[in-house]
């Protein structure tokens, strides 16, 4: 029999949004983790908040969201206040009833804002990390560093003299000799024209640093830089520092060529930690051969081997945040917002594989 329709449903419906929701939805568990994460970081978010005035939007709904930005890929904050109108399964991680109203974009961004002052972002994926069921996926022992490009959003157009010679639109650049020391972007002054090999074009961008422990190759610790030549080496001296000291060991880090260099080995070595660094002894432009700072003492042991092999998953993590979270292309201007957005797209890595490791 022909069913009988009607152009417009119920006025009340009378099944609740946890009802609609599959039993074996994969966002059911990662509700769970980020539920018990907010929990604890309640007395963090009090301390961020007058005590009078009107009530703003409460941190653990504004977290929430945020990660379902990232889990989506949704390419504005505007977007994703959109969603949470009419999609239930969004309202239902957030923790909003059908009815509730949703908020306002520009509050949204406002009080995004805060969160990243308090440096929330970096407090959730500690306190996530050192969940009971999360510690023993992790190593504490052995880990990798890597880096990667992050486009900025600002165009070569707006890459222009710093002493305002340069009269035309910026549209016009060919034959000009533009660099970081004599040029800098209109719409976004803190990033930096960088080209990741020879012969590839050079685009304005940050770059993104990520320490993987080499376990089951999850993200513990992020930050993002200003692109230079030396940034990876030096933004990974600065995570791995107290590595050691947590873990009361000498550790490992596994590294590719880029940071083969002998003032890095050294630094690694006076804080405790085996670098095992890819040999980069390649041969250079002009035929000459490169000495790599890693000789046989190191290479010859079976651990360096398999660091090497581990050291392949970090690509795992910027390739996820490329493809499905907002790493590829930021949306935001300045280091700190940039490098706040990179901390959720590694938190929500870790959100996405946790719950499988758990379960297995």
């Amino acid at each position: 029999m022909r069913g009988r329709f009607q152009d417009q449903g119920g006025l009340f419906s009378y099944i609740r949004p946890e009802e609609r929701i599959p039993a074996d939805h994969p966002l059911r568990e990662i509700r769970k983790l980020v539920g018990e994460v907010l929990k604890e970081l309640s007395h963090s978010f009090g301390k961020l908040y007058s005590h009078e005035g009107r009530p703003s939007i409460p941190p653990e709904q504004l977290l929430s969201a945020l990660l379902l930005q990232v889990f989506y890929g949704l390419r504005s904050e505007r977007q994703l206040i959109e969603q949470l109108n009419y999609n239930l399964l969004f309202r239902w991680f957030v923790g909003l009833s059908p009815d509730d109203p949703v908020w306002d974009a520009t509050t949204f961004t406002k009080n995004r804002d805060r969160l990243q002052r308090g440096d929330v972002f970096r407090k959730f994926m500690e306190r996530l990390l050192d969940r009971p069921r999360v510690k023993p996926l992790l190593s504490d022992e052995h880990f990798s560093v890597d880096g990667t490009l992050i486009e900025a959003w600002a165009s070569h157009k707006s890459f222009q003299p710093k002493d305002g010679s340069d009269d035309g639109d910026g549209s016009n650049f060919h034959g000009q000799r533009r660099k970081n020391d004599t040029h800098q972007s209109t719409s976004d002054p803190q990033a930096k024209l960088y080209r990741k090999a020879a012969g590839r074009e050079a685009k304005l961008c940050y770059m993104g640093h990520a320490v993987m422990e080499n376990r089951n190759g999850l993200a513990v610790d992020g930050t993002v830089t200003q692109a230079s030549g030396t940034a990876e080496r030096r933004a990974s001296e600065a995570m791995l520092k107290k590595k050691p000291k947590r873990s009361g060991r000498r550790i490992t880090v596994g590294e590719d060529k880029a940071y083969d260099t002998s003032d890095h080995i050294a630094a690694l070595r006076e804080m405790n930690i085996t670098p095992h660094v890819a040999q980069n002894d390649s041969p250079t432009k002009t035929g000459k051969h490169r000495s790599s700072a890693i000789d046989g003492r190191t290479t010859r042991h079976i651990g360096y081997r398999i660091s090497q092999s581990c050291r392949a998953m970090s690509e795992c993590i910027f390739g996820w945040g490329k493809q499905h979270g907002t790493m590829r292309k930021t949306k935001h201007r300045g280091i700190a917002v940039v490098g706040a957005d990179f901390l959720l797209n590694l938190i929500a890595y870790n959100l996405v594989r946790i719950p499988k490791l758990i379960a297995a």
